[in-house]
């Protein structure tokens, strides 16, 4: 049987069940569930950076938005009060979209 040791979506236990698979789940208390929650975060940058296609690489940012949501909500926000910061932040500093690299700044 394989070992996973990593947290799940909610309907992979319903989905289990259907194919007749015999598995381990436990529910796990705060502080573990936002620690997983980090380490689904790098688990997931991992697999969208190492997508081969394009449709693979949205569906890494699908995930990777999904955990966006539970971790705001973790932190005691919304997702719109996160886009909101993120609007502001982008207001006032810029975005990414000119692809500029910065090599290095004067003293």
């Amino acid at each position: 049987m394989p070992t996973y040791n990593k947290l799940i979506r909610d309907l992979i236990p319903q989905a289990l069940e259907e194919t007749g698979k015999s598995f381990e789940i436990d529910i796990l208390s705060d502080e573990e569930y936002h620690s997983e929650l980090r380490k689904k975060l790098q688990e997931e940058t991992e697999e969208y950076l190492n997508a081969e296609d394009e449709e693979s690489a949205v569906e890494e940012l699908a995930d990777l938005l999904e955990l966006v949501n539970v971790l705001a909500e973790q932190h005691g926000y919304s997702i719109e009060e996160v886009e909101k910061a993120r609007k502001e932040k982008s207001e006032k500093r810029g975005s990414f979209y000119d692809k500029l690299f910065l090599f290095n700044v004067e003293d």
